[in-house]
């Protein structure tokens, strides 16, 4: 696990500049590998500099795993981020193809398969990555990202060069101040996130999930492909539930077991929810000794739900570490956690995600979870609305929907951020769609399109804000489950689950790997009927019935509500004269990107105690902290 940066400098002379700017590239992102770091320079024959750096965090191969690592008489220079969870059984291919290692790293499997393969080599690796490959025997470099998109890359290609890295920070420096970009402060205020391929500046690209950029150093081309993944998994003829629960089973076993693999010690984060009580319980059964598992709780009652994951690590018998919060614990670091993501980013649960990883970086340095389980098997409560949608529409004529709004709106609204029946049927009275663009609304976690045009300036607003979106993934109308979790993969797994796991683990120097995200689980499950996954109101069935005889009765039924973070109240307290500031008349006129009468009554009625607007509140305050202390000091 480490953070790659790098840069073609056109018509460059002088290589100590370059070297000077790849080292500061490299400082920007110390956290996401304090083991040491790596650097490669050169001056290519049409005069162009290059230069990869890497810092790194030693997991596999901890004496010869250093990078870059070069190949084919140093023709061939590579620097990686991640892992590759199928890395022994492909160097196992490579060993017979005659290859010779020099090292025993994932990174050098990736190289030598490259080597043997070419471009081929990258629809057979398995594992959360991003790299670049220099190729000097062809004059192009190759810079890939997985298949999920769990390891993060960014790029910009300007005039006098070409820049890319694992975090933001290494780049903007390193370019002329970008201008922010209209479609990314859409997307933000939208979704509470910027997914790939926008960014919040104009200029700056994020890669997308299973693509990689081909760059030709000579001509400076730059091309942009998709990874085309092959996989062994068999067609599926009328399979049975039965038979499609055992291989749930084994695959998730499986991929557990694939991602376990460390020479250094590891655990897991246990919420006591579904997905993370199966991956300790697999973990825990691979080993022969106690694993440690981790979890966080607040001291607010209504927030905390360490009891459940108390029970499950009594039922693994595992060495268990639990972290009690409340907001003091976290007014040292909120504001470091919300600035590495260096651009807008709201899901206040990146707050606790922090602080577990921070905590249980002091015990192992990797840790498995249960992120994407909703998405692969199912899970969201918002999966129910495409049967819901469609009966309420079909019964409740649109006038008389728009009338009910108008009477529910006030009744339904609390001056008290606990998400409970109120909020919750209040959002999804404001997510029913007549024109069966209900899954866009409900994925909007900071504002509907109504909303956020009169949140934004006219000029700011920008329409069809998910076009491009829905040409891509070819739903124009999202109508079944397969359609939402597509969606949910490209949009809000990319953008917001990842990012938030990936941004605040590495922060505080933890591994973080998510068994769940398999391209092998995630291609059966996709060819599985769809009410083997949501069978009624039963989210992610045929999980549940996979590992339902590993628990107490029951026990896998009961709700979850996951990291929620008690924003609401910080923000009506210790957050509340910098959130104050940020809606001062003269400030917000200079910066000329919000209506002022909509942000300063969103405010004003949510500090008062007049009307819970936590979530909108709260993805206001994450921009203008970013506008503030990130933007303006650029």
């Amino acid at each position: 696990m480490c953070g790659i940066n790098g840069i073609v400098k056109k018509n460059l002379s002088d290589l100590d500049q370059l070297q000077k700017q790849i080292a500061s590239m490299n400082q920007s992102i110390f956290h996401r590998g304090p083991d040491e770091d790596g650097i490669f320079t050169e001056l290519s024959g049409s005069g162009s500099g290059i230069s990869m750096g890497m810092r790194r965090l030693s997991i596999i191969d901890l004496s010869t795993g250093k990078q870059p690592i070069y190949a084919n008489h140093d023709q061939l220079i590579i620097v990686f981020n991640g892992e590759i969870y199928n890395y022994r059984p492909l160097r196992e291919k490579l060993l017979k193809s005659g290859v010779v290692f020099k090292t025993n790293s994932d990174t050098e499997v990736i190289l030598r398969l490259y080597e043997l393969d070419g471009e081929a080599a990258f629809t057979q690796l398995d594992g959360m990555y991003a790299f670049s490959i220099y190729d000097k025997t062809k004059g192009k470099i190759f810079i890939a990202r997985d298949f999920f998109g769990e390891k993060p890359l960014y790029y910009a290609n300007h005039d006098n060069q070409f820049i890319w890295a694992s975090e933001l920070k290494s780049i903007v420096p390193h370019i002329e101040k970008p201008k922010i970009s209209s479609k990314g402060l859409n997307l933000y205020f939208r979704l509470t996130y910027i997914p790939a391929p926008h960014t919040i500046y104009s200029g700056v690209s994020k890669l997308e999930a299973n693509h990689y950029i081909s760059y030709d150093v000579k001509d400076h081309h730059l091309e942009i492909k998709k990874i085309h993944q092959t996989t062994n998994q068999e067609e599926l003829n009328d399979i049975s539930f039965h038979d499609a629960k055992s291989k749930v089973r084994d695959l998730v076993l499986k991929s557990v077991d694939s991602r376990s693999i460390s020479d250094v010690p590891l655990g897991t984060f246990l919420s006591g929810g579904v997905d993370s009580s199966i991956v300790s319980l697999c973990l825990a059964q691979s080993r022969e000794e106690k694993i440690n598992t981790f979890s966080i709780g607040f001291k607010k009652a209504s927030f905390d739900e360490s009891d459940k994951s108390r029970l499950v690590a009594k039922q693994i018998q595992s060495n268990h570490h639990e972290f009690i919060i409340d907001e003091d614990d976290l007014k040292n670091d909120i504001h470091s956690i919300l600035n590495n993501f260096d651009e807008p980013f709201s899901d206040s649960a990146a707050l606790p995600t922090y602080l577990i990883s921070k905590k249980t970086r002091e015990h192992v340095k990797v840790a498995l979870t249960g992120d994407g389980g909703d998405e692969v098997f199912g899970g969201y409560n918002k999966y129910y609305m495409g049967e819901l949608n469609q009966k309420y529409t079909r019964i409740v004529p649109k006038g008389i929907h728009k009338a009910l709004l108008q009477i529910t709106t006030p009744l339904l609204s609390t001056s008290d951020d606990k998400k409970g029946r109120r909020y919750k049927a209040k959002k999804m009275m404001n997510t029913f769609n007549y024109e069966n663009q209900y899954y866009w609304d409900i994925i909007s976690l900071g504002n509907t399109e109504r909303k956020l045009k009169k949140l934004l300036r006219e000029e700011k607003y920008v329409p069809e804000l998910f076009s491009g979106y829905k040409d891509k993934s070819k739903i124009q109308k999202p109508k079944s489950l397969t359609d939402y979790r597509l969606i949910d993969k490209i949009l809000s797994l990319e953008g917001g689950m990842l990012p938030k796991v990936d941004r605040t683990s590495m922060l505080a120097s933890l591994e973080c790997r998510a068994p769940f995200l398999n391209k092998e689980i995630w291609d059966f499950t996709s060819k599985l009927p769809e009410t083997f996954l949501l069978k009624g109101w039963n989210k992610k069935f045929i999980l549940k019935e996979a590992f339902k005889d590993q628990f107490p009765d029951d026990f896998l039924e009961k709700s979850k509500q996951g990291f929620n973070t008690p924003i609401g109240d910080w923000l009506r307290s210790g957050l509340k004269k910098e959130l104050e500031s940020y809606t001062e008349i003269g400030f917000l006129t200079e910066q000329n990107i919000f209506n002022l009468e909509t942000v300063q009554k969103l405010v004003v009625n949510h500090l008062s105690g007049k009307e819970d607007s936590s979530d909108a509140v709260w993805t206001f305050y994450c921009f203008q902290k970013w506008y503030c202390n990130v933007y303006m000091n650029l």
